[in-house]
């Protein structure tokens, strides 16, 4: 099943349930793969690897959002942000632990010949793209600068 239908039967849910803040959640997802559908040059279907850049970014801007409604004291924005950010992770792929992420990118070091801190370009190109959706891109340019310097 594609996220979009997934998303379509757990708005019905939500609905059903008068579930308002889940459902807010839902829709401003569905919203976002509306978008991709239907933006310029689109097929007009959106692929898995797509969605997950999609849930991704979601995901990124409610954290981000979050931390700035704290330093500002209004518990009640982040809360609302932080539930959306809950039902979005939902949909996201497991992320990856520490050990594995490390695991992964001795791999790909492995793999680019890299040597030393001045190939760490040719390293996150690959680990990127081999990474996304199971890792944020932060640890991923943390953990390589960490074994590109050791």
């Amino acid at each position: 099943m594609s996220l979009k239908a997934t998303i379509d039967a757990d708005i019905k849910k939500a609905m059903l349930a008068k579930n308002k803040e889940e459902l807010e959640a839902l829709r401003s997802i569905k919203s976002m793969i509306l978008l991709a559908e239907t933006d310029k040059g689109a097929s007009g279907e959106v692929s898995a690897d797509a969605e997950n850049k999609i849930l991704m970014k979601a995901a990124k801007q409610r954290k981000e959002s979050a931390d700035i409604f704290q330093k500002e004291n209004r518990t009640d924005l982040a809360q609302r942000e932080l539930f959306q950010l809950e039902i979005i992770s939902r949909y996201l792929p497991k992320p990856l632990s520490e050990e594995e992420l490390q695991a992964a990118l001795k791999n790909i070091i492995a793999q680019v010949g890299a040597t030393g801190p001045q190939d760490m370009g040719k390293v996150m190109g690959v680990a990127t793209k081999s990474l996304a959706g199971k890792a944020d891109g932060k640890l991923i340019s943390d953990g390589v600068k960490k074994l590109l310097a050791s």
